[in-house]
């Protein structure tokens, strides 16, 4: 080993080029920041979005649809969920602790009972809403529904 093949350890130096440090350095001078203007200045930020005085393109885009600030939001639950629910832990009722136990709603959630799939046990469910076709699937098995 001599002088003449030492380099610096892998990974302590870096790649990137230092601005502001001599006109030698080709990015020296006004460092990157171009001329003048507030830009140019030390504790310059731009607003998120802003694109130089042109129309952003939040502004630009046509806004579709309304959003109700009062929407209330269901967890939606199949009737095939609720049988392979009945048929996995041997069930005759279902209610949102039931739901809550098994992962299917959360503490703070309203449950939706919905007509995809069939039940082909009596149960008795308890959950917040009903759609129609899922309450005469459970009814017309003898099952009974109750809104929470």
């Amino acid at each position: 080993m001599d002088l003449s093949n030492l380099q610096p350890a892998e990974g302590s130096t870096k790649n990137r080029k230092r601005i502001g440090r001599g006109t030698g350095s080709g990015r020296g001078g006004t460092s990157t920041r171009g001329h003048k203007g507030a830009g140019s200045r030390s504790g310059y930020k731009s607003k998120v979005g802003f694109e130089g005085g042109q129309m952003p393109l939040q502004r630009r885009l046509p806004k579709v649809g309304f959003n109700p600030i009062n929407r209330t939001e269901y967890v939606g639950v199949n009737l095939d969920a609720l049988q392979a629910l009945a048929e996995k832990y041997n069930l005759t009722s279902i209610d949102f602790d039931t739901f809550r136990e098994h992962g299917l709603a959360s503490k703070n959630d309203l449950v939706k009972i919905l007509g995809r799939g069939e039940v082909k046990s009596k149960l008795d469910v308890k959950a917040h809403a009903f759609s129609a076709t899922a309450q005469k699937a459970i009814e017309a098995l003898g099952g009974a529904i109750v809104k929470l």
